[in-house]
């Protein structure tokens, strides 16, 4: 499996980005997608989460309310839209994806994933 972040960039607090991540190489209707981000120094950590038939999602705390995921597979794509964004969203943003066995799971652990894009660099000036 190919994954491609795309969708990042600069922008002020308060705006909105729509990340997409395009998948190639495999049933893509048969994988979990997750987002994730990560800061240089910290660890990478869980942002958005939704099961390979898109019914249920799952968010981090931090997103929660502000940022929408969600699919469409016969596009083979997912998309993070974020809204209301803070300079503590800045980070580089990475798409990550999992066999979906259950439909129904969300990880949000990244070793859970085995398959990764290459990230989209997300920056909120105040």
């Amino acid at each position: 499996v190919q994954l491609q972040a795309s969708g990042g960039g600069l922008v002020q607090a308060g705006d909105s980005l729509r990340l997409s991540c395009a998948a190639s190489g495999r049933t893509f209707s048969t994988l979990a997608v997750g987002w994730f981000r990560q800061v240089p120094g910290k660890d990478r950590e869980f942002v958005a989460g939704i099961v390979r038939s898109g019914v249920s999602t799952r968010y981090a705390d931090s997103g929660r309310g502000r940022f929408t995921i969600s699919r469409d597979n016969a596009k083979n794509t997912v998309y993070l839209q974020m809204n209301s964004l803070k300079p503590e969203d800045t980070a580089i943003y990475y798409c990550a994806a999992m066999q979906d066995y259950y439909n129904y799971r969300i990880y949000d652990t990244d070793s859970s994933y085995h398959y990764w894009g290459q990230g989209t660099l997300v920056t909120v000036s105040s």
